[in-house]
């Protein structure tokens, strides 16, 4: 069920210093999301995202509260999204959304950090142009797996592997800063010096600037509870594993992740790659652009 629901605020100041992502801001349009990753954490009792499944929520004046957000802020940052829902769902085709928040973000002089599975955001190229003419603009695709098979299992709702890998490519020869999360690595089902090899290389032949890995996935509650269950669906016998391995442990380790560290070092070296995102320093807005649009 798709429903429409009034959001009190958008933007998220980042705790901290977000040494993954070079996050200052964070916001989500959307909750819930349509590409159903059997892994996604955001099902987690944590997030209180009720009927993650059945249910995608869209925050309908969220345009409006980034406007007046935006307008109040005394420190240009990167904002970010993608971390809770994808950005580019199918259903942001017709809603756009995403696209009318960049619409923002450009007229304010903002820079942004998207992650995505999906090649809709080709679509928004004009505006990733020119919001990294005047600050910066990254993409980031998410990339778990070379095998468009696995990936169709693992992620039934997003595009395939390649037709990311193709989407990155076009962006990177259009000059926009782009690279892969290669997060979670699920045990026993990607966490093989094949995969990695293949996806640091596949990575280096379409443009990436960087990887940002991460070997292993987390496993709480809600989110653990359907995991298994898919699981047992797609490679039965493979939940015994798990459980044995991890118990009731809030995250699941890769195996033998110090050799897959290595192998990824060693490549992305090879191939000029860099292990963390390049990230846009956060400065202090001039006093006379606050409380109006940028005049870029």
């Amino acid at each position: 069920m798709i429903k429409e629901i009034q959001a009190k605020t958008l933007l998220a100041r980042v705790k901290g210093t977000d040494e993954w992502f070079g996050l200052y801001y964070n916001f989500n349009l959307y909750r819930g999301c349509q590409h159903q990753c059997i892994y996604c954490d955001s099902r987690s009792e944590c997030y209180q995202i009720e009927n993650f499944n059945q249910d995608v929520l869209i925050k309908a004046n969220a345009i409006e509260l980034m406007r007046k957000e935006l307008a109040g802020k005394r420190v240009v940052g990167t904002i970010g999204t993608g971390s809770m829902n994808d950005p580019y769902m199918p259903l942001e085709k017709d809603v756009r959304l995403t696209r009318r928040a960049l619409e923002v973000i450009a007229e304010f002089g903002f820079p942004v950090h998207i992650i995505t599975k999906s090649d809709l955001v080709l679509r928004d190229l004009d505006l990733l142009e020119k919001i990294s003419r005047t600050t910066y603009a990254a993409i980031s695709f998410t990339i778990t797996t070379a095998d468009d098979a696995l990936s169709k299992k693992l992620e039934p709702g997003a595009p395939v592997t390649s037709r990311r890998l193709a989407t990155m490519k076009t962006l990177a020869d259009h000059g926009i800063l782009t690279g892969i999360t290669m997060m979670p690595i699920l045990p026993f089902i990607e966490d093989n010096e094949e995969n990695i090899t293949r996806i640091v290389t596949l990575a280096h032949e379409n443009g990436a600037k960087y990887i940002i890995p991460a070997f292993g996935m987390t496993l709480r509650d809600r989110q653990r509870a359907y995991y298994y269950a898919r699981l047992d669906h797609h490679f039965p016998g493979l939940r015994a594993r798990y459980e044995k391995a991890f118990g009731e442990r809030y995250s699941a380790h890769a195996q033998n992740r110090a050799g897959l560290g290595k192998v990824f070092e060693e490549l992305r070296e090879r191939y000029g790659i860099a292990a963390k995102m390049p990230v846009f320093s956060p400065r202090p807005r001039p006093r006379a652009d606050r409380n109006q649009p940028a005049l870029f």
